[in-house]
């Protein structure tokens, strides 16, 4: 038994992780190595891309980073950019051990001083290193404890060999081993099991012994299957062949974290432990790269075979403690079960020469896995499994009457049944951790929840949106030069467009909307709630002109899309949602008139808020000051900033607080901010965006209305059908709706973010009966509309489809020019969010727990 008793204990709760992968560069012509890195480097000019010892490979370095989904993401990002540049020489890039399809006299090896030197010293060994590692970095705080971790891990890194063997060819030839890499490696004079010492300082001196000999000529050449890096403060493991799935990659390093964990707290407790025979760890590492997932393997903890299975799962339960502190429980072990159900890499690559007995088919199913393409592995019944027992149904957007996908979204399910439901699973849960990693979230009945993103996108043509497009632009303008008149002299009222009593009983016609500039845009971010229905029109739900929230969810749905599901790429020239952060920018810089040098600031609530995460994305990406009550002071040259005891003029606030609780919340100086913010509103002081009152321009009753709003002040036909509404208020439309109560939506006309909605088909006696009472106390609160039958759209659940309701909220900003409503512009921003209902449910409100997804917008 050894014992470590000279390293201060060191306690070591978080470590970080990098990822260093070896890629082989094949032509795509003939699928053999090429040597043209050297070419690739020049081009690609990146400080994550170096050169390695063969012309033919390329080495990525990832930033150093703390969970397994920035890691993930990391990997994916380096092997996008580094496919793109080979794909423009006429090559790609492989992840794997080796390669099958060699021809040596085309290679080379790089020119530099070190590689021909080591060409001279070992000759052939240098010509044949033909091979590619994954090299997984954990970051320590010293050089001692990297050493006492070092003989602690190596028991185990027989097992994470085994889980990412992926090179069975040679030169053309089945060795019959899973990883040939490993032997090919272990020619050199410096490899294999890490040496039994316990401190930096016998271990420095060994690596200076073995250089003074002159069998190696410098400490990089040290090859330990793990080792102390030569350049990085961190433990470096060296044992894997790289893996064309960057799953695989993302497990392994997640182990080897916890590995070192483990080792960590060993050390600190100076506990013993039992360092395995060198001809133990050889024979353990042997076995692995013999059979990889595919035969029995070496506990080294009892020195006995078992069946792999079992082996994994005596780690996985080791290190669970480990894996639960870094949060990577659920994780590991779904994509430790996904591997042990797959199969290795080198299974795979036998399984598809196979098929043909063609090596080629091996080269382009590496090709496939390592760009994140869907791979040709994955079996029929996988590629069956998403879309088994899928109901037909006349209104969904993506699968036909007969079962099968519709023809936009056959690229969709081919790349998903191609991962098969195992590994849909397993990156589910990597979604669901990305969310709550990143607190991306909502409230939903007091409870802070992941803010669910769906895996499947929705596919909308262009020219579909720039009919929504136009219609958008049409109802905002409306809608602005209402707010105009609402709280100005109510031409409309003169004109019987609107009755008096609707703005007489709306809650949202408030006294401080007429504290705000004439002139001045009100609505200046508009959001319009759009459903499919079943017989494919499209119509305009409701308007939302008070705080519209989702359009940083919608950007950030394309950005998780391409991280987890990197195989799902939009077709070229799809719109990029990210633009409408410039286009939300321009509409708030506005305000600001021609100072150029004035200030935006989005008002929150706070982190209580629901949308919490929003604001401060949206504040970041926009150049907005992100500020609460308590940090605003009105004074009488107007509004301004307080941080650290200084002010900073504020010429702009983005309003994503509440106006009823505005009047109650104190200041910077204690004093309430309400009434004093407006009343520098009213003075042209600062500019609010968007206005206090707007909530009149969503009441539900207005929007029956907005028809005749389009017709009166921009005198045009309506682009967008409305929902059949009916008003309470009207003696005759209330006895329609209570007569037929149980067949409509009732909303409150002040409702938003679906609070108050009762769908009545869905409605128990009781809950009716209880509506019919509040409809007959006061029937100007609310409004009735007919049920409208939502499309559906594929969504992900448990690894298969399944079909949700959904709808689409569409965002308005408006620019002005001048004080009259012929000097603003609409721009509809080109970021949808597709709003997807709980299932079973027709409500897709996030306050109600329905989710989002993705939005393409295609050529």
């Amino acid at each position: 038994m050894a014992r470590v008793t000279e390293v201060a204990p060191v306690v070591v709760t978080g470590l970080t992780l990098g990822a260093e992968e070896e890629f082989h560069l094949v032509d795509l012509q003939t699928r053999q190595l090429t040597a043209r890195a050297p070419e690739l480097l020049a081009g690609l000019a990146s400080e994550h891309a170096v050169a390695e010892l063969q012309r033919s490979v390329v080495e990525t370095n990832s930033a150093v980073v703390t969970t397994l989904d920035d890691l993930r993401r990391e990997l994916v990002t380096g092997r996008r950019r580094l496919d793109a540049a080979a794909r423009e020489l006429g090559a790609g890039i492989v992840a794997a051990g080796s390669v099958p399809l060699v021809d040596v006299a085309e290679l080379g090896v790089t020119e530099n001083a070190r590689y021909a030197r080591m060409l001279t010293d070992y000759q052939h060994l240098v010509r044949e290193q033909l091979i590619c590692g994954v090299h997984v970095h954990v970051g320590l705080p010293n050089r001692d404890l990297a050493v006492a971790v070092a003989g602690r891990v190596s028991a185990d890194l027989p097992v994470l060999l085994a889980l990412a063997t992926s090179s069975p060819y040679w030169f053309g030839d089945d060795t019959g081993y899973a990883s040939y890499r490993t032997f090919v490696w272990s020619r050199w004079p410096t490899a294999g099991p890490f040496p039994r010492v316990f401190e930096a300082t016998a271990y420095d001196e060994l690596v200076r012994d073995l250089i003074d000999s002159g069998v190696i000529s410098d400490s990089r050449m040290i090859y330990f299957d793990v080792r102390p890096s030569t350049h990085l403060p961190t433990l470096e493991l060296r044992v894997c062949d790289a893996c064309p799935r960057v799953d695989d990659v993302v497990l392994v390093a997640a182990l080897f974290r916890a590995l070192v964990l483990r080792a960590c707290a060993d050390v600190a407790l100076d506990r013993p432990f039992a360092v395995p025979p060198t001809p133990l760890v050889r024979a353990a590492t042997w076995r692995a790269a013999r059979y990889g997932l595919e035969g029995d393997l070496v506990d080294l903890h009892d020195r006995r075979s078992h069946p792999v299975r079992v082996v994994v799962h005596r780690l996985l339960q080791t290190l669970r403690p480990q894996l639960t502190e870094t949060g990577d429980w659920d994780t590991v072990r779904a994509l430790a079960e996904e591997a042990l159900r797959g199969g290795s890499a080198a299974a795979r690559q036998r399984a598809a020469y196979r098929r043909r007995a063609r090596l080629t088919d091996v080269v382009d199913l590496l090709l496939a896995e390592t760009a994140g393409r869907a791979t040709l592995a994955a079996t029929p019944r996988q590629r069956r499994r998403v879309l088994d027992h899928y109901p037909p149904s006349p209104g969904d957007e993506g699968v036909a009457r007969d079962g099968g996908p519709l023809p936009a979204l056959r690229p969709v399910v081919a790349a998903l049944e191609g991962l098969g439901g195992d590994v849909l699973r397993i990156r589910e849960i990597a979604r669901d951790r990305h969310q709550a990693d990143r607190e991306i979230t909502f409230v939903v009945e007091g409870e802070t929840r992941p803010f669910a993103i769906d895996l499947v996108p929705r596919i909308l043509p262009a020219d579909q949106w720039q009919r929504l497009a136009g219609g958008l632009r049409q109802r905002a303008l409306a809608l602005e030069a209402f707010l105009r008149d609402v709280y100005g002299d109510c031409g409309t009222v003169t004109a019987g467009v609107v009755p008096r009593t609707l703005l007489d009983a709306s809650p949202g016609l408030r006294p401080t909307g007429a504290l705000v500039p004439c002139g001045t845009v009100r609505a200046a971010v508009i959001g319009v709630d759009l459903v499919h229905t079943q017989d494919g029109r499209w119509l305009v739900l409701e308007d939302n002109l008070r705080v519209p929230s989702g359009l940083a969810y919608a950007v950030h749905a394309r950005e998780l899309l391409a991280t987890v599901v990197p195989e799902l790429v939009p077709p070229t020239g799809t719109a990029d949602p990210s633009d409408a952060y410039g286009g939300l920018r321009a509409a708030l810089r506005a305000g600001l008139g021609y100072r150029s040098d004035g200030r935006v600031a989005l008002l929150t609530a706070g982190e209580v808020d629901p949308a919490w995460w929003e604001h401060t994305t949206i504040a970041a990406r926009v150049g907005a000051d992100l500020v609460e009550p308590k940090d605003l002071v009105v004074t009488a040259d107007g509004v301004h900033r307080v941080e650290t005891g200084r002010r900073f003029r504020v010429d702009v606030i983005y309003r994503r607080f509440d106006e009823d609780l505005l009047d109650h919340v104190p200041g910077a100086d204690g004093r309430p901010l309400g009434r004093r913010l407006l009343s520098a509103v009213r003075r042209g002081q600062v500019a609010l965006a968007n206005a206090p009152g707007n909530g009149i321009g969503d009441d539900k009753a207005v929007y029956a209305y907005v028809p005749r709003l389009i017709e009166h002040f921009l005198g045009e036909t309506p682009l967008l059908e409305s929902v059949p509404t009916y008003l309470c208020a009207d003696p005759v439309q209330r006895d329609l709706v209570l007569h037929r109560l149980p067949e409509l939506v009732l909303k409150p006309v002040d409702g938003y973010g679906g609070a108050g909605v009762t769908i009545g088909p869905a409605s128990s006696a009781a809950e009716l009966d209880a509506l019919r009472r509040q409809v007959r106390l006061a029937p100007q609160r609310w409004i009735a509309q007919e049920v409208v039958a939502l499309s559906t759209h594929p969504t992900l659940a448990s690894g298969r489809l399944e079909p949700r309701h959904v709808d689409l909220r569409a965002f308005v900003v408006l620019h002005a020019d001048g004080p009259d409503l012929a000097d603003v512009r609409a721009e509809v921003l080109p970021a949808p969010l597709t709003r997807v209902a709980p299932r079973g449910s027709l409500i897709v409100n996030s306050s109600r727990g329905g989710g989002g997804k993705d939005t393409w917008i295609v050529p």
